[in-house]
């Protein structure tokens, strides 16, 4: 009697050899594994297997970082000085407009080009930042804010410039409103967006600077293995040096050592960059906001016409931010870090400016407050060589130049420590893909004295 199979018996059967193979093939391995021979080719494959999985999570951690470089100076940094831009712009116009009010009916045409000028640069310099805040939910609601109140902000100024055309005291309200929805709202959501893109910019200099510890233990990891194979080899076969072995730990000793010296030339150029340029031009950009919001004081304290004590007393409260010989004083600060003696001599500048600034003002507070309301304004908005406006501009000048030497360090740096990374990348492929050679003709000379 002839017994047939059912099918479940069979399928039942071809599950098990399934679940078995795993089982199967490492008995085979322990006991292909059991004489000199087997235990060469593990160890061959094993080394192989090390060499190319060190080589790719190293040339992926590599490309990763000096694709972190590149954004910064390509990406990253512009566009925090964009943001920085909108809050400059901004600022100056709110000052602008009130020294246009001060000047009468027919103010300047220079006044009135510069104004359209900030709102003009203001509205560009946002549709540059808008493009990144994509995901990041609180400069989204920055750009939100600017985008919805500085067309309200225009509207409040263009009236209040035709109230004042015709003489009605109305423009001065309409002025001050439109300064208070600057001072409220514009303004702070400026420099927060500037906050948010300036950490998002210190967040990748860090990740710039961090050293890949994962390819660094398995580089050490393979170095040891690499060794620990050689010292096998020369027991059991008697023979001192292994040629593909020896040529494998070459590779992967020079890749240790070439990698080792330009991570840290890379992360000393992205510390300078950050020291020198970005915290340099952070310490002048608070600066240069400072000044900004005292020369919008000063103008609004002659537009309210003896009720801008509060406006006085900000001023009076900013100028100790970038007067004075302390380390309170911003520009002091920025000073010691200037990289070169062109940014220390503008700052130098800068801090004189600011001097001539108090001096004037003084001028001008004392002719408001003797009565002399017209002599305080020429003063103020004029361009006499010792008024307040020809030092505002002149500081406004020199922290520019400040910042923009700063920005100029940061990108030299910055780029120093990408060229110091050049060909690492393809290095490191290359470099473990000679040590996975170097093994596999090792291994395989030692295997076929097995045969």
């Amino acid at each position: 009697m002839v017994t047939t199979a059912t099918p479940e018996a069979a399928t039942s059967a071809g599950a098990r050899r399934v679940w078995g193979m795993p089982a199967t093939a490492a008995r085979r391995a322990r006991r292909a594994a059991a004489g000199t021979a087997g235990r060469l080719f593990v160890i061959g494959v094993g080394l192989v297997v090390l060499s190319l999985l060190t080589g790719v999570v190293g040339a992926i951690a590599l490309q990763q970082k000096q694709a972190t470089i590149d954004n910064l100076v390509d990406h990253r940094e512009p566009l925090a000085a964009a943001s920085q831009q909108i809050y400059r712009s901004l600022s100056d116009a709110d000052a602008t407009a009130a020294s246009a009010f001060l000047a009468g009916g027919n103010p300047p045409a220079a006044l009135r080009e510069r104004y359209e000028l900030d709102i003009a640069q203001a509205g560009a310099n946002l549709a540059k930042a808008s493009a990144d805040v994509a995901g990041v939910a609180d400069a989204e609601a920055q750009v939100d804010q600017l985008a919805q109140q500085l067309p309200v902000y225009t509207g409040l100024v263009e009236t209040a410039r035709a109230y004042n055309r015709q003489g009605y005291p109305a423009g001065a309200a309409y002025l001050r409103e439109a300064s208070g929805l600057m001072r409220a709202k514009l303004l702070p959501a400026a420099q927060e967006l500037y906050s948010i893109d300036f950490r998002r910019l210190a967040d990748e200099q860090a990740q710039a600077r961090s050293f890949p510890w994962t390819t660094a233990g398995l580089v050490l990891v393979l170095l040891v293995v690499l060794v620990a194979a050689q010292m096998y080899l020369t027991r059991r076969t008697n023979r001192l040096l292994n040629v593909g072995l020896v040529v494998a730990t070459i590779a992967v000793v020079v890749g240790l050592g070439w990698g080792t010296v330009a991570l840290l030339v890379e992360s000393a150029k992205v510390a300078n960059g950050e020291d020198a340029g970005t915290k340099q031009v952070e310490l002048a950009v608070q600066a240069r906001i400072v000044a900004l919001k005292m020369r919008a004081n000063e103008t609004l304290t002659l537009v309210a016409r003896g009720d801008g004590a509060e406006y006085e007393k900000d001023w009076k409260s900013l100028a100790t931010e970038v007067s004075g010989d302390g380390a309170k004083n911003l520009l002091v600060r920025a000073q010691g870090l200037a990289a070169n003696q062109e940014t220390s001599d503008a700052l130098q500048a800068a801090r004189d400016n600011v001097t001539a600034w108090l001096d004037a003002h003084d001028r001008v507070r004392q002719l408001d407050d003797s009565g002399q309301y017209q002599e305080a304004v020429t003063l103020a908005i004029g361009d006499a060589q010792n008024g307040a406006a020809t030092a505002f501009n002149e500081l406004d000048a020199n922290l520019l130049r400040a910042i923009n030497d700063g920005r100029a360090v940061f990108v030299d740096e910055t780029s120093g420590a990408s060229e110091a990374m050049t060909v690492l990348v393809p290095g490191a492929a290359v470099l473990a893909l000679l040590a996975a050679a170097g093994v596999t003709m090792g291994i395989r000379e030692r295997l076929q004295e097995y045969r």
